[in-house]
């Protein structure tokens, strides 16, 4: 161009921050700054960078833009501050937001949805619920953004009161609003809560349409994490359009419920559909072939990821190998295949994980010994490496040694977690803590689990007594 203006600057800053281009918008800001034209910035210019700014995590840079925003006397401008705002959250400085909302003289309610985004991003819930208590006027999105927030910090119990409270108050749940509470319901696998929320949508959709892709998929993952693959693959035919999430999705609820060939068809209709796989593709597939025993599929999927998919195997990747190497009892060619693993893979937490489980399984000490001494380095506050090892070295007479592991975690105030199980009963789920004495109805409790030994029993059952524990265990145990 002969002549460059702000209006020009400004469209390619914004068309390059919209289409990812993010430090190519923040050179280009750098150049519009530091050119001869003199040119005088406006909101749109700071908002367009600053969003490139949080998109890249760059803290530096965004305060050094904020810092340019008060110079230029744009500072008490409401769209920029929502922008900073939001900035300050993405880049994981929920103070940063707070520091410019409070300063504030006008709000609306993007500023304080912006808030309540920011805090959940930083998990701070209990600050987020506070702001959106305050908020004069609360929309669809403000709601969403609370509920999504709690749904993704693993409070999905609240996430569906507050779902519910949003309908209770008349207001009208959008797709997004769908999607979190769904994946609130896939994550506690309550499966009726989520049947209960599939007919909302199918009722609303009729004054519009609510049924795109991430509702789909929404769905797909739903049906699939609660145990109906059935439901999740007729939900998956009917979808009118796919992408790599539908695919990913499918192949992966296929592996966790079994269906190891399956899975590894729907991956390659994946392929003959052109859609391109991902890394999240290849621990679905992956997943599978330990599932269904393909450990020669296992090694060839890991050689093709990158030569023929141009996907570079991650610590995950390896870690469901060698599981599957493991229950194999191939752990001489898992070992090889650590060490000939990237260096960041080698010693990574999730590989010797699956190393020690599969030395528990087919009782190979040596290694189970290497495995947990390596564990123990990397992550040496995890309980349930400890009470393996010593479980093992029980299991080969060595109560000596499997004293002494429980000596050393009990001198580093280690304390191995209670289980617990959950059932989902009238959309409410039910706990039940290993050696609970508390449940208020405990009596009822203990009775009909002595009835079902009573019928195992009856039809053959057996305790196994074979493999021996220490007396404090309480995951492993026996039905007597």
């Amino acid at each position: 161009m002969p002549h460059r203006n702000l209006v020009s600057y400004n469209s390619l800053i914004s068309g390059l921050s919209r289409n990812s281009f993010h430090k190519e918008s923040v050179k280009l800001f750098y150049e519009m700054q530091n050119g001869c034209d003199h040119l005088v910035l406006d909101e749109f210019t700071l908002v367009s960078i600053v969003g490139s700014c949080a998109c890249l995590g760059n803290l530096q840079w965004l305060c050094q833009v904020h810092g340019v925003a008060v110079i230029s006397g744009m500072g008490w401008n409401m769209i920029l501050n929502n922008a900073l705002i939001d900035a300050y959250g993405k880049c994981s400085k929920p103070e940063f937001s707070f520091s410019v909302f409070s300063y504030m003289p006008l709000r609306d309610v993007v500023s304080w949805t912006s808030m309540v985004v920011a805090y959940t991003r930083a998990s701070r819930l209990e600050k987020a619920s506070m702001v959106f208590k305050d908020m004069p006027f609360k929309n669809t999105v403000s709601w969403t953004a609370l509920i999504t927030g709690f749904s993704q910090n693993g409070r999905c119990g609240e996430a569906l009161d507050l779902f519910q409270q949003m309908l209770e108050e008349g207001v009208r749940p959008s797709a997004q609003t769908f999607v979190s509470v769904l994946g609130a319901c896939a994550d506690e696998a309550l499966i009726e809560r989520g049947k209960q929320i599939h007919g909302q949508i199918i009722r609303r959709s009729n004054s519009g349409n609510l049924f795109n892709v991430y509702i789909f998929n929404a769905l797909i993952d739903m049906y699939g994490k609660c145990g109906d693959q059935k439901s999740a693959e007729i939900l998956f035919e009917m979808s009118p359009t796919r992408d790599v999430v539908s695919w990913n999705t499918l192949i992966t609820g296929f592996a966790q419920n079994g269906h190891g060939k399956e899975s590894l068809s729907a991956f390659t209709r994946m392929i003959e559909a052109k859609a391109e796989p991902n890394h999240v593709t290849f621990l679905g597939v992956l997943s599978a072939c330990s599932h269904a025993g393909l450990d020669d599929k296992g090694l060839e999927l890991l050689n093709l990821m990158e030569l023929q998919y141009r996907v570079k195997p991650r610590p995950d990747h390896y870690a469901l190998l060698i599981d599957l190497l493991g229950r194999k009892n191939r752990l001489k060619e898992a070992i090889d295949l650590i060490e000939k693993a990237p260096s960041g893979i080698r010693n990574h937490i999730a590989v010797w994980g699956a190393v020690l489980g599969a030395c528990r399984v087919h009782g190979n000490l040596d290694l189970a010994i290497r495995a947990a001494e390596t564990l123990f380095e990397l992550e040496p506050e995890n309980t349930a490496r400890y009470v393996m090892l010593s479980n093992i070295y029980a299991a080969f007479g060595r109560w000596g040694d499997a004293n002494r592991i429980r000596k050393l975690m009990k001198e580093r105030g280690l304390r191995k977690g209670v289980a617990c199980s959950w059932i989902e009963l009238r959309n409410a789920r039910h706990e039940f803590v290993a050696k609970d004495k508390l449940h208020p109805q405990i009596a009822e409790i203990y009775e009909v689990s002595n009835k079902l030994v009573d019928h195992l029993k009856d039809a053959g059952y057996h305790p196994y007594t074979d493999y021996p524990f220490l007396q404090d265990e309480d995951d492993d145990f026996q039905l007597s």
